[in-house]
């Protein structure tokens, strides 16, 4: 089956992955420098997408191929909605540009990103995956964790394992857990995630409907989730575009040094009440950043 979809210009294909899959060490969203492959989970059905982007960043088209035994319209839809919300296709930045062309600290990291679109996790339960992973360790190891999860528990769709359901986890032990490298004390957090998901605890549209601290307090009540992890599901999981995660020392390293080479002197938390309003904007910018320095992109 293949899709086409028009995403709102500008947009940029290798920087939203890039910005989505964080590391190379991520073996579940794949990036060969021309097409994004990922497999999903589409309810019961397992899919492999193939996103190609065609068209210039101001008139950007992406051409969609789908593969996957049971292959409906319905199953199209569902993956052009997944994707959407996945790569930010809908994501209208233009008050964030002209707001960034008049801001001489952030116009020319914005101005070097642009058709950057702010990535999400396809579901809640992924996103606190992936905040426990990495909890006190490097992206690097947290992703290597999480990509051996996929492997071990996730039937995959031709080479790609698709990020494993609750039910998938939780026919897992702990002490399976421990063999791919997390902790006992992340490997309980992540069964008890995945209990509470499969009870409904994480459905998007429970918490869509909650402020920002309704969200961190319904989180924290979770064994595991502090508030760095439930600052990180705002933003990663439900889109809040002004959530920058405070708690995340690489994050506000990254920040630092941005600071400093735009000549401000500011301490970074009090330089962010400067961004508040596109404070998760400038997360995903400075993502890309430390990316570039370490030579990850093109």
């Amino acid at each position: 089956m293949h899709l086409r979809l028009h995403p709102l210009a500008p947009f940029r294909l290798d920087l939203t992955t890039w910005a989505l899959r964080r590391r190379a060490q991520n073996a579940i969203d794949a990036w060969d420098g021309h097409t994004y492959r990922r497999a999903l989970l589409i309810g019961r059905l397992r899919v492999a997408v193939a996103v190609t982007q065609v068209g210039s960043p101001d008139a950007p088209r992406l051409d969609v191929a789908i593969t996957g035994a049971g292959l409906s319209l319905g199953i199209g839809e569902q993956v052009e909605a997944t994707l959407t919300r996945m790569l930010g296709l809908d994501v209208d930045l233009s008050g964030f540009y002209a707001r960034a062309a008049r801001d001489q600290a952030l116009a020319a990291l914005a101005a070097r990103y642009l058709g950057l679109k702010p990535p999400r996790f396809p579901s809640l339960f992924e996103c606190l995956l992936n905040a426990v992973a990495c909890q006190q360790l490097s992206l690097a190891a947290g992703l290597t964790m999480l990509s051996r999860l996929a492997a071990a528990s996730s039937p995959p769709v031709g080479p790609l394992h698709p990020f494993p359901a609750p039910e998938d986890v939780l026919r897992l032990s702990t002490a399976r857990l421990r063999q791919l490298g997390f902790s006992e004390r992340k490997a309980k957090v992540i069964m008890e995630l995945a209990r509470a998901a499969t009870d409904g605890a994480f459905e998007l549209g429970r918490f869509e409907a909650l402020d920002d601290e309704e969200v961190v307090g319904a989180l924290m009540e979770r064994p595991g989730i502090g508030r760095w992890s439930a600052e990180y599901v705002l933003l990663r999981g439900l889109g809040r575009l002004h959530v920058f995660p405070t708690a995340d020392v690489g994050a506000i390293k990254g920040l630092r040094s941005f600071l400093v080479a735009v000549g401000l002197d500011d301490d970074p938390r009090r330089a962010l009440m400067r961004w508040r309003r596109d404070a998760g904007l400038l997360y995903f910018h400075l993502l890309l950043r430390g990316l570039e320095e370490q030579g990850a992109l093109p």
